[in-house]
Parts: structure tokens; sequence; C-alpha cells
């Protein structure tokens, strides 16, 4: 019985406390003692007086005109994570009562680590102050928002008779145009981009309001897995998914620290002389159980963990050691290429860590090859990354541009990064020997490349035909499975002395001279 009592008194909280003590009835009041004086006197003024507070205390009005207690953040000035769990539980039993919907949806702004990286915290607090602000802007006054992470909103609506799927579609495109509005930022403009995830009411676990709030958290995952600016909503199916992408993520974590995913080294070779001239790093991951693990899998979940930095300086450091050890070989190995992806690029402090590697290798900086896509230079570099490929380039590493043909870079971009070499991509390359359209590309490019004095090396030569014809038209140098794949450091010696005394009864391949 008292069990039911309580909750009847809670009921009627919740029902009567918006209704008689928002700021419209309580402007009123003034009016209404005025016509309780008038029309029963000073007996019924007295009573008012007397029971209104009685009335607001026990419908939690006090409470309701004192404001939250609740604990809020210092920037943006929203309720946190603790406040939105006990405001979710509210709403979750709310709607398990009655025929009202709700849904949860947590938005994440792409990228926010770098932005607060490369114009400082406080810049990232303002972006973070805007876009809560614009967010809240969209949605009514009854929703609940909260900033639960660095970069990360969950907003919960407020009960309603009406809220189907599409709905929750459209209001997820308004929050997300809301939280990407540019930020005007000292004298520029910062533009971004953000995830969402939802989970209405209906569809989340049974199982407590924590786990609707998970289920959210699971749709902003599959969001951003699918690239910049994803919106999904959470289904059954996603579970699993996500509770494999996130262990892969600490996997991939753990493997990088634990010396699991080290550097393998494919071969290139002068395309005049057949002698290697060089060899690209390339991440592998040797897994203990499962074997080799491709790239295309577990660079996606450390790129998802923040971790290409680090596995930057685990390519670099492996790269210098490989060189070094070749040295005392007596190997000539001229230089070795480290893939630098934007993230790394990104990093202020970049050029000085290399340049410190370099040093305390003992090494000429020639000696490092810096490899950068070409889609680097025409995703319109900011001004951190413009200055490191400019810093490297006059510490006197060689700057290779990947995968050249594919990102339309413009040849004033390409001097305007100092390139030594440009990478000619794997597409133009396949079947050239065979196909006469391949050949007047590959030409073009070579011309190009020789008008501007730079190298030039083609990827992915597979056939002794492929590497003949580039030899021909001029390609200096080529890497591919045609000529070695990619090896641990331990097998390079082996190979490099057996490609040696190949070379000893093999015929030139030279240059077509008419």
């Amino acid at each position: 019985m008292t069990n039911t009592g309580s909750g009847l008194l809670a009921r009627l909280r919740q029902t009567l406390a918006p209704a008689l003590f928002g700021p419209p009835v309580l402007a009123f009041l003034p009016a209404l003692t005025l016509a309780t004086y008038w029309l029963g006197g000073e007996a019924a003024l007295l009573s008012v007086a007397l029971g209104l507070p009685v009335l607001i205390a026990a419908t939690g009005g006090f409470s309701k005109l004192g404001g939250s207690s609740l604990p809020r953040d210092s920037v943006t000035g929203m309720i946190l994570r603790d406040g939105f769990e006990k405001e979710t539980a509210r709403i979750y039993e709310e709607c398990a009562d009655s025929d009202l919907r709700s849904a949860i949806f947590v938005l994440e702004l792409d990228d926010y680590k770098d932005l607060a990286d490369r114009h400082g915290q406080e810049a990232g607090d303002r972006i973070m102050q805007h876009c809560g602000a614009q967010i809240a802007s969209v949605l009514r006054q009854s929703d609940t928002v909260a900033r639960i992470g660095d970069s990360r909103f969950a907003i919960a609506l407020a009960p309603t008779l009406q809220l189907d799927l599409e709905l929750c579609i459209q209001l997820a495109g308004r929050m997300q145009t809301a939280a990407e509005e540019p930020v005007p930022l000292d004298g520029t403009t910062v533009y971004m981009t953000s995830s969402i995830g939802f989970c209405q009411r209906n569809r989340a676990p049974a199982t407590g309001a924590n786990d609707w709030i998970s289920s959210a958290t699971t749709a902003l995952a599959e969001a951003q897995s699918s690239g910049p600016g994803g919106i999904r909503a959470f289904s059954a199916d996603m579970s699993g998914r996500g509770n494999s992408r996130t262990n892969l993520r600490e996997e991939a974590a753990a493997a990088l620290e634990g010396g699991q995913i080290q550097a393998w080294f494919q071969p290139q070779i002068c395309t005049d002389t057949g002698r290697v001239s060089g060899f690209e790093a390339l991440a592998r991951w040797s897994h203990p159980v499962q074997g080799l693990i491709p790239p295309s899998t577990f660079l996606p979940a450390l790129e998802e963990a923040g971790l290409m930095d680090r596995l930057s300086q685990v390519m670099l450091y492996n790269a210098l050691v490989a060189i070094k050890a070749w040295d005392a070989a007596g190997v000539h190995v001229p230089s070795v290429g480290v893939n630098f992806a934007t993230q790394e690029l990104r990093n202020p402090g970049l050029a000085s860590r290399v340049k410190w590697e370099l040093e305390r290798f003992e090494l000429p900086p020639e000696r490092l090859c810096v490899e950068i896509l070409e889609t680097v230079m025409t995703d319109q570099p900011d001004d951190v990354v413009t200055r490191n490929i400019l810093a490297l380039s006059d510490l006197g590493c060689q700057i290779d541009l990947d995968d050249f043909g594919t990102g339309h870079a413009s040849i004033a971009a390409v001097r305007r990064f100092s390139i030594s070499r440009i990478k000619i991509d794997r597409s133009f390359v396949m079947k050239a020997d065979r196909d006469p359209e391949q050949q007047k590309l590959i030409s073009a490019i070579l011309t190009m490349a020789e008008r501007l004095d730079l190298e030039t090396l083609a990827e992915g030569v597979e056939t002794a035909g492929e590497h003949a014809l580039l030899a021909q038209l001029g390609c200096g140098h080529v890497q591919g499975f045609g000529i070695g794949r990619p090896m641990p450091f331990d097998q390079t010696l082996d190979w490099i002395t057996a490609h040696e005394a190949k070379l000893q009864d093999a015929p030139v391949i030279g240059r077509h001279t008419p």
C-alpha cells in the first residue's frame, strides 16, 4: 500500500509541477491572490497563503523553482554524464508506463582532438561552447542536452506521443547541421563535421536506461566507421559488430605496444642498373594465433583508437634501425621510405622529432624518404601540414608523392612542397605492356616529371613485361610483387644477396633511345 501511495505521489508531482509552477502560471499569482481576497475575504486569502506553500512542497515545486542541483560542465553549462543518466532513467520509466515515445541521440565532433591540438585548448572550448548552443537551439526546452565527453554530446527527447524513425532521422540531420555551423576563430573560420547515432525507446534493450544510452553509443560507432558525417539508427545486430570492433581496437593497440606490429620492407630497384635503390617500410601485424592480419583490417582500428601517430613513431624507428643494420652488414641501401598520413603531418612537433631520431642514429637526412599521399596536397592542407612538409624537405629528407595520378595534384603544388620524386599509382601500371592507352598516360607523367626535374618510381609492377616497358619509357625506379614482396627485416639480407647474384647474368634493361 505504501508503494502504491508513493508511486501516485510521484506521478502527481510529474504531472502537476510543470503545469502549476511554470513561468506562465507564476506570472498570474498576484492576480490570483487579489481575486481570492475579492471573492472570499480575509479568510479565503489566509487559506490560500497557508495552503499554497504546502501544495508547492508536496509536488516538488520548490526544487523546480530553485533550479537543478546537478553538476554542470564549466565550458558549456550543460549537465554531465551522471545527470544525464538520471534524467534518462526517469524518461525510460515514464515511457514504459505509457504510450509515450522518446529517443536518445549521441553526437560527436569528428577530429576534435586535431582541432584542439592545432588551435589550442581555449579554442577547443570555444568550439564546444558554440556547438552545444547550436544543438540546443534546434531542440525543445523540455529536451535534455548533456556533455558526456571531450567532444561528445548526448540528447534525450522529452516523451511525446508521435516519434517515428523518419522524425528521428530528420532531427538528427538538423542537429548535425547546427553542430557543423562554421566557427569564427582568431580571424579564420573553422569547419567541422559530426557523426550521430541514436536509439528509439521502443527499440532499446529492455534491460534498463544505461543500456539505452549504450545502444545510442553503439549506433554512433557504426556511423563513425563509415566515415565522417554519418548518421545511424540502432539495430539489434549492431551489438555484435560494435563489440567486435571494440575488441579489435583494443587488441591492435596492445599489439602495437607489444611489438607485434612491425615494419616489413618492400624493395625498390633502379631500372638503369637493376640494383636496389631503396626499400619502403610497410606496417604488418603478425598475430601469434591468427597469423598475418591485413593492414586494411588493423589500420582503421588504430586510426579509431587515435594511434596513427604512435604507429608512425614505430615505423620510423624500425626504418632507421634497418638502415644501420644494412650499413653494418656492408649492404648499400640508399634510402628507406616511411609513410606519413595527414594525421601525423598535423603534429606540430613532427619535423623536430624526425630530426632528433636521425641525429640519434647518426644518419644523414637523405637516407630517409618521407612518403605523403597526393590527397594531402589536394585537400587544402592547413598551415601545420605545409610547414611540416617544407621543414622535412629543408632538413634534407627526400619527399615522395605517393599514388600520383589519383588525387589531381596541381603542378604548382608539386613545386610548392619541394617534391623529390613521384610514385606512379599502380592503376596506371597494371597491364601497361599490353594497353596502348596506359602507355600514353605513363609517358605523359614521365615527360612532366622530366621537365620538372623529378625522379619517378612506378608502383605495383607485377610482370617482367611491365618492368621492361617502364624502363624503356624512362621511369627511374620500380616496385611491386614482380620485384619483391614486403618481407621482415631478417629476410632482406638474403633477398639482396640473391638479387645481386642474378644481376651478374641478367641483360641490362635500358631506356629506349630513338
